[in-house]
């Protein structure tokens, strides 16, 4: 089974790299482009003996403690397999 975690931050957080990335796409000739956030995403997989419920609660809780920083990140999980 393998999960997906989308880490970004949140709306109310700047995005300096997000702006950097909308400027330059501005120059390359992409004026409707209006914002840009980046993020990051992390593929995990779990073992084969753990249920699909389990590796849910697990993975919520990696996310949560290790790899977003919930004061200025927000994430989402998905169960991919």
């Amino acid at each position: 089974m393998k999960a997906r975690v989308f880490v970004s931050f949140k709306t109310t957080v700047l995005d300096p790299q997000g702006a950097t990335i909308c400027n330059a796409l501005h120059g390359l000739g992409y004026p409707a482009v209006a914002d840009v956030r980046q993020g990051k995403f992390f593929d995990i997989s779990v073992g084969d003996n753990v249920s699909r419920e389990q590796a849910q609660k697990d993975i919520e809780v990696i996310a949560h403690e290790v790899l977003a920083n919930p004061v200025i990140e927000e994430y989402r999980v998905e169960i991919l397999e």
